[in-house]
């Protein structure tokens, strides 16, 4: 017959190994899902971003047009002084508007790639301190 410490020795590791099993497996699961549901929210979030970008080109090709058109019709060079500046003007605030409308949409890109990784390793954290 068996020594009944052995054979305790051997089911207790036997059930912990198992436990570790079915804890590795289902991290897995989980990195698999996050991983999924980052790349979709990610990729809405660059298609945005991208639409912006375009978006931006046109206006830009746009408002350049108009601004040599513009330069080429005025009579007197005080009339081009004071066009210039303020097409200046005008370029710098766009400029600025539009770099704070990119910066937020390459935020969402971010946010929505990296929260769910986030919220994965803040719930591993928890398991980890029971």
């Amino acid at each position: 017959m068996a020594n009944p410490t052995v054979e305790q020795f051997s089911k207790d590791s036997a059930d912990a190994l198992s436990k570790s099993a079915e804890a590795a497996k289902k991290m897995m699961n989980d990195s698999s899902n996050t991983l999924t549901e980052s790349g979709k929210g990610s990729a809405a979030a660059v298609t945005d971003l991208t639409k912006a970008y375009q978006e931006l080109a046109a206006k830009n090709v746009k408002n350049l047009t108009a601004a040599m058109e513009a330069l080429v019709a005025v009579k007197s060079p005080t009339e081009f002084m004071e066009l210039q500046q303020k097409l200046i003007k005008d370029g710098v605030e766009a400029a600025v508007q539009d770099s704070r409308h990119i910066a937020e949409l390459t935020k969402v890109v971010f946010t929505a790639a990296f929260e769910p990784v986030k919220t994965q390793i803040e719930a591993a954290q928890k398991n980890l301190q029971k």
